[in-house]
């Protein structure tokens, strides 16, 4: 689903893993994932993520951290 770009076969999969009561933590998981489920199932369904500026970001932060203090008066 996640590799093929199959979002409109999510409610299925959280169907069947809401009915799975030998795992709770997926219930949960499947559970919380209908929260927001349009959100989701657009992500899965849509070539393009955010990836890229997700890393620049991060690495912005952890130079701000390594230089903090050091641009003193």
């Amino acid at each position: 689903m996640v590799t093929d770009l199959r979002g409109d076969q999510l409610p299925e999969w959280i169907e069947s893993a809401r009915a799975s009561a030998d795992l709770p933590s997926l219930s949960r998981f499947a559970h919380h994932l209908e929260r927001d489920l349009d959100a989701v199932v657009a992500e899965l369904s849509h070539p393009w993520n955010s990836g890229v500026v997700e890393g620049h970001v991060n690495r912005i932060k952890m130079l701000e951290r390594q230089m903090f203090g050091r641009a003193g008066l």
